[in-house]
Protein backbone atom coordinates (compact mmCIF):
# COMPACT_ATOMS: atom_id res chain seq x y z
CA UNK A 1 0.00 0.00 0.00
CA UNK A 2 2.84 2.51 0.65
CA UNK A 3 4.33 2.03 -2.68
CA UNK A 4 1.22 2.94 -4.27
CA UNK A 5 0.89 6.31 -2.50
CA UNK A 6 4.41 6.93 -3.04
CA UNK A 7 3.43 6.72 -6.75
CA UNK A 8 0.86 8.32 -6.35
CA UNK A 9 2.43 11.51 -4.94
CA UNK A 10 5.32 10.90 -7.18
CA UNK A 11 2.39 11.36 -9.88
CA UNK A 12 1.13 14.41 -8.38
CA UNK A 13 4.96 15.69 -8.53
CA UNK A 14 4.88 15.17 -11.94
CA UNK A 15 1.62 16.46 -13.10
CA UNK A 16 2.50 20.12 -10.99
CA UNK A 17 5.89 19.82 -12.51
CA UNK A 18 4.12 19.46 -16.33
CA UNK A 19 1.42 21.87 -15.48
CA UNK A 20 3.87 24.47 -14.48
CA UNK A 21 6.37 23.81 -17.86
CA UNK A 22 3.61 24.26 -20.20
CA UNK A 23 3.13 27.26 -18.61
CA UNK A 24 6.62 28.15 -19.56
CA UNK A 25 7.43 28.54 -15.83
CA UNK A 26 11.07 26.84 -15.01
CA UNK A 27 11.21 24.11 -12.42
CA UNK A 28 13.50 23.82 -9.50
CA UNK A 29 16.92 22.83 -9.80
CA UNK A 30 16.31 19.44 -7.32
CA UNK A 31 13.23 18.59 -9.78
CA UNK A 32 15.04 18.88 -12.55
CA UNK A 33 17.88 16.29 -11.02
CA UNK A 34 14.89 14.17 -10.17
CA UNK A 35 13.41 14.06 -13.34
CA UNK A 36 16.55 13.22 -15.80
CA UNK A 37 17.12 10.41 -12.96
CA UNK A 38 13.77 9.27 -13.72
CA UNK A 39 13.80 9.80 -17.35
CA UNK A 40 17.43 8.12 -17.30
CA UNK A 41 15.85 5.20 -15.63
CA UNK A 42 13.03 4.43 -18.74
CA UNK A 43 15.65 5.42 -21.71
CA UNK A 44 18.42 3.49 -20.24
CA UNK A 45 16.15 0.44 -21.48
CA UNK A 46 15.24 2.08 -25.27
CA UNK A 47 16.40 0.61 -27.92
CA UNK A 48 18.72 2.81 -30.69
CA UNK A 49 15.17 1.64 -32.69
CA UNK A 50 12.23 2.29 -30.73
CA UNK A 51 9.01 0.04 -31.85
CA UNK A 52 6.20 2.73 -31.61
CA UNK A 53 1.95 1.53 -32.02
CA UNK A 54 -0.26 3.52 -34.25
CA UNK A 55 -2.18 5.49 -33.84
CA UNK A 56 0.70 8.12 -33.19
CA UNK A 57 0.92 11.84 -34.08
CA UNK A 58 4.15 12.30 -35.04
CA UNK A 59 5.85 15.60 -33.51
CA UNK A 60 9.02 16.97 -35.78
CA UNK A 61 10.75 20.53 -34.44
CA UNK A 62 -2.18 11.45 -24.28
CA UNK A 63 -5.05 9.11 -25.72
CA UNK A 64 -2.63 8.23 -28.99
CA UNK A 65 1.23 7.77 -29.30
CA UNK A 66 3.40 10.71 -29.55
CA UNK A 67 6.85 10.81 -31.28
CA UNK A 68 9.19 13.71 -31.13
CA UNK A 69 12.19 13.67 -33.55
CA UNK A 70 14.57 15.62 -32.11
CA UNK A 71 16.02 19.33 -32.18
CA UNK A 72 14.25 19.81 -28.67
CA UNK A 73 16.45 22.51 -27.69
CA UNK A 74 18.12 25.71 -29.21
CA UNK A 75 15.01 26.81 -31.02
CA UNK A 76 13.04 30.32 -28.89
CA UNK A 77 13.50 31.51 -25.47
CA UNK A 78 11.87 28.21 -23.51
CA UNK A 79 13.95 25.60 -24.75
CA UNK A 80 14.29 24.60 -20.82
CA UNK A 81 10.63 24.16 -20.24
CA UNK A 82 10.35 22.51 -23.46
CA UNK A 83 12.82 19.74 -22.72
CA UNK A 84 11.79 19.54 -19.64
CA UNK A 85 8.25 18.96 -20.45
CA UNK A 86 8.69 16.48 -23.00
CA UNK A 87 10.94 14.56 -20.33
CA UNK A 88 8.57 15.47 -17.68
CA UNK A 89 5.82 13.66 -20.20
CA UNK A 90 7.76 10.62 -21.05
CA UNK A 91 8.20 9.95 -17.39
CA UNK A 92 4.61 10.60 -17.30
CA UNK A 93 3.18 8.82 -19.83
CA UNK A 94 6.21 6.35 -20.95
CA UNK A 95 4.21 3.44 -22.85
CA UNK A 96 2.95 7.13 -25.17
CA UNK A 97 5.82 9.36 -25.26
CA UNK A 98 8.62 8.78 -27.70
CA UNK A 99 11.48 10.79 -27.80
CA UNK A 100 14.29 10.45 -30.59
CA UNK A 101 17.84 12.35 -30.59
CA UNK A 102 18.32 15.20 -33.12
CA UNK A 103 21.83 16.92 -34.24
CA UNK A 104 21.03 19.52 -31.46
CA UNK A 105 20.73 17.13 -28.59
CA UNK A 106 24.73 17.51 -28.39
CA UNK A 107 26.42 19.20 -26.08
CA UNK A 108 28.94 20.91 -28.47
CA UNK A 109 25.70 22.64 -30.44
CA UNK A 110 24.10 23.60 -27.58
CA UNK A 111 27.44 25.77 -26.42
CA UNK A 112 26.95 27.35 -29.86
CA UNK A 113 23.02 27.90 -30.32
CA UNK A 114 22.33 28.74 -27.10
CA UNK A 115 20.42 26.28 -24.30
CA UNK A 116 23.79 26.35 -22.78
CA UNK A 117 23.62 30.11 -22.13
CA UNK A 118 19.77 29.97 -21.76
CA UNK A 119 20.51 27.55 -18.80
CA UNK A 120 22.70 29.67 -16.96
CA UNK A 121 20.42 32.78 -17.47
CA UNK A 122 17.48 30.61 -15.28
CA UNK A 123 19.78 28.39 -13.57
CA UNK A 124 22.65 30.62 -12.66
CA UNK A 125 24.66 27.48 -13.48
CA UNK A 126 25.40 25.35 -15.71
CA UNK A 127 24.21 22.25 -13.32
CA UNK A 128 20.73 21.75 -15.50
CA UNK A 129 22.58 21.99 -18.74
CA UNK A 130 24.64 19.18 -17.35
CA UNK A 131 21.46 17.00 -16.48
CA UNK A 132 19.65 17.85 -20.00
CA UNK A 133 22.57 16.69 -22.00
CA UNK A 134 24.01 13.64 -20.07
CA UNK A 135 20.11 12.86 -20.86
CA UNK A 136 20.71 13.63 -24.47
CA UNK A 137 23.11 10.24 -24.45
CA UNK A 138 20.13 7.95 -23.77
CA UNK A 139 17.60 9.32 -26.52
CA UNK A 140 16.93 6.93 -29.34
CA UNK A 141 18.21 7.24 -32.12
CA UNK A 142 15.55 6.39 -34.11
CA UNK A 143 12.14 4.66 -34.43
CA UNK A 144 9.57 2.35 -36.20
CA UNK A 145 6.08 2.77 -36.60
CA UNK A 146 3.92 -0.55 -36.86
CA UNK A 147 7.40 -2.43 -38.15
CA UNK A 148 6.93 -0.03 -41.44
CA UNK A 149 7.53 3.18 -40.90
CA UNK A 150 10.99 4.19 -40.50
CA UNK A 151 11.96 7.60 -38.67
CA UNK A 152 15.12 9.50 -37.73
CA UNK A 153 16.03 13.24 -37.52
CA UNK A 154 18.51 13.64 -39.70
CA UNK A 155 18.65 10.45 -42.70
CA UNK A 156 20.13 7.39 -44.03
CA UNK A 157 23.61 6.47 -43.40
CA UNK A 158 25.70 4.51 -46.62
CA UNK A 159 27.39 2.43 -43.76
CA UNK A 160 23.97 1.31 -42.20
CA UNK A 161 22.89 -2.02 -44.31
CA UNK A 162 19.68 -2.95 -41.71
CA UNK A 163 18.03 -1.63 -37.96
CA UNK A 164 19.54 -4.80 -36.53
CA UNK A 165 22.90 -2.25 -36.90
CA UNK A 166 20.99 0.29 -35.88
CA UNK A 167 20.12 -1.41 -32.34
CA UNK A 168 24.27 -2.05 -32.23
CA UNK A 169 25.25 1.69 -32.33
CA UNK A 170 26.73 2.81 -28.78
CA UNK A 171 24.08 6.23 -28.39
CA UNK A 172 25.32 6.70 -25.25
CA UNK A 173 28.09 9.72 -25.83
CA UNK A 174 28.56 12.96 -27.21
CA UNK A 175 27.35 12.40 -30.91
CA UNK A 176 30.55 12.08 -33.54
CA UNK A 177 31.99 14.41 -35.80
CA UNK A 178 31.18 11.36 -38.49
CA UNK A 179 30.37 7.60 -38.81
CA UNK A 180 26.56 6.21 -38.85
CA UNK A 181 25.77 7.55 -35.21
CA UNK A 182 26.43 11.08 -37.24
CA UNK A 183 24.71 10.71 -40.52
CA UNK A 184 21.05 9.70 -38.55
CA UNK A 185 21.42 12.75 -36.96
CA UNK A 186 22.79 15.19 -39.29
CA UNK A 187 21.71 13.95 -42.55
CA UNK A 188 19.52 16.46 -44.18
CA UNK A 189 18.79 16.42 -47.75
CA UNK A 190 21.10 18.38 -50.46
CA UNK A 191 18.29 20.62 -52.14
CA UNK A 192 17.05 19.76 -55.41
CA UNK A 193 18.29 16.36 -57.30
CA UNK A 194 18.12 16.25 -61.24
Amino acid sequence: MQATAASVTANSDLDRQIEQLRECEIIKENEVKALCAKAREILVEESNVQRVDSPITVCNVPYINYLFMGNFVDRGFYSVETFLLLLALQVRYPDRITLIRGDHESRQITQVYGFYDECLRKYGSSTVWRYCTEIFDYLSLSAIIDGKIFCVHGGLSPSIQSLDHICTIDRKLEVPHDGPMCDLLWSDPEGETT
